[in-house]
């Protein structure tokens, strides 16, 4: 299979211009599977001033009518499941039972999201006055730019692509380099289920001459950006250099607090599971594993059965239940903080280094007794690295719940209501499970507090960054 991503610009495909193109890498076996144009400054232009005309069709089209639309998309995403998912793993690295979770995740999402532009609803506002009419309207803001990250490429963009589209509003997605090809047949499903060609475009390219140039340009309205939070530093702020409203869903450092009077069976079973999914490069992974004394080593002997049991390839290859890091880079930062981590006297329980030397695999690792100043206690890992320590009560776990500056997802298990009541109410994050895992669903919110974002993709409140409320009062003689 050979990957060919181009630009979508107003229903056309068009190949590399003068910026040529980017290789596209299988992580599995570093080998070039394709190749993904790169955006010129006139491409990025266009495709904004492509959105602005489609906008204007799009907005004046029914709610009822975009609702359907989108309900065919999803219907023509599931029926193309197992060819998108082949193109996820060649150039993401995931299993392909993943990428097929991804998959109909996104389209869940489509269909929740084509219900909820339905439900945009406005209101009445009594007057002081009888001869006062008051009505608050929601409209669509405008074009948006979308920048959606190589992680979970065809789940992130649904989220905002389909946010977008039920509102009325039109969309410029930039989406990732390393994974062009997955986002693109995404697209496809929603051309072929009748959304007019202006009104969706896709673009690729240098990510900072992207988002600057795009983000700038008049047309657009709207910035919804999934990444990291350095990254998204920047991206928030050129969006409030022009007065562009924001949606940010940055990185995390998930905490697990699991208490003494947990169920240690089931804590363990989910945490491992979460932990290792997409081999840890995921936002809301649990990274650090916070653990009553009473029960730290019970938890570790079942935590790392389960790590050990992982089995570790190519994403095609059956039997395979974690693959590849996406690219280099994370292989590198995974040396460095396991180096890191070691040096300051944490123990290696499971894993810790390289596998092979085809491919970017790293082994289901495991590190317990880090000092709080380790790099990997304070940095994103983004990877299947588990950090473990410990605390004796409540008041310290929630203290290192809350450490860091991030704030996306965190987690809890104990079989005490006051215990759960506590993390309730003190863990900082924007999103909390206890006793359970399932945090992204299509109909509750997600999205982060501090230096992990703001804003929702999901529930009710998905929609509400991309309308804007208008108020019209009326005297009548």
């Amino acid at each position: 299979m050979q990957i060919q991503a181009h630009l979508l610009i107003g229903g056309h495909w068009r190949a590399a211009g003068d910026n040529g193109t980017i290789d596209v890498v299988n992580p599995a076996t570093d080998v070039a599977v394709g190749t993904v144009a790169r955006a010129t400054a006139a491409d990025i232009d266009e495709a904004a001033e492509t959105a602005e005309r489609g906008f204007r069709l799009w907005r004046d089209v029914s709610a009822y009518d975009r609702s359907a639309m989108m309900r065919r998309a999803a219907g023509l995403l599931r029926d193309r499941i197992e060819p998108i998912a082949r193109i996820l793993t060649l150039e993401q690295g995931k299993p392909l039972a993943e990428a097929r979770l991804e998959i109909l995740g996104a389209a869940d999402m489509i269909d929740w999201l084509a219900e909820e532009g339905r439900r945009a609803y406005g209101r009445v506002v009594p007057g002081r006055s009888a001869t006062i009419q008051q009505t608050v309207v929601r409209e669509p803001v405008g074009p948006v730019a979308a920048f959606a990250p190589w992680n979970f490429p065809v789940a992130q963009i649904a989220r905002k692509l389909g946010s977008a589209l039920a509102t009325g509003c039109s969309i410029v997605i930039k989406a990732p380099e390393e994974t062009p090809a997955s986002p693109a047949a995404l697209i496809r499903a929603f051309l072929d289920a009748g959304v007019p060609p202006d009104v969706i475009g896709l673009i690729y390219g240098i990510p900072s001459q992207i988002s600057e140039r795009l983000i700038a340009h008049p047309a657009i309205r709207k910035v919804t950006f999934t990444g990291s939070t350095a990254v998204g530093r920047t991206v928030a702020a050129l969006a409030g250099s022009h007065m562009k409203r924001a949606t940010m869903e940055l990185g995390g450092h998930g905490p697990a607090i699991v208490c003494s009077d947990a169920d240690i069976a089931l804590a363990s079973k989910l945490l491992a599971a979460a932990k290792f999914r997409n081999a840890g490069q995921v936002c809301v992974s649990p990274t650090r594993l916070i653990l009553h004394d009473d029960i730290h080593d019970a938890f570790l002997e079942r935590f790392t059965g389960y790590a050990s049991a992982i089995v570790v390839g190519d994403g095609f290859d059956p039997g395979v239940t974690m693959g590849p890091l996406a690219h280099a880079r994370r292989l590198d930062a995974m040396e460095r903080l396991v180096a890191d981590a070691l040096a300051r006297g944490a123990r290696v329980r499971q894993g810790g280094q390289r596998i092979g030397k085809d491919g970017c695999f790293f082994a289901p690792t495991i590190l317990s007794d880090l000092p709080a100043e380790a790099a990997a206690m304070n940095e994103e890992p983004f990877g299947p690295l588990a950090l473990v320590t410990r605390f004796r009560d409540m008041d310290q776990a929630i203290a290192e719940a809350n450490r860091l500056p991030y704030g996306l997802a965190a987690y809890g298990f104990t079989g005490s209501a006051s215990h759960a009541a506590r993390m309730a109410r003190e863990v900082a994050c924007g999103n909390l499970a206890i006793n359970h895992m399932t945090i992204a669903q299509p109909e509750i919110p997600f999205g982060g507090v501090k230096d992990s974002g703001f804003g929702s993709e999901g529930g009710s409140e998905a929609i509400d960054a991309y309308l804007s409320t208008k108020l019209v009062t009326q005297s009548h003689p």
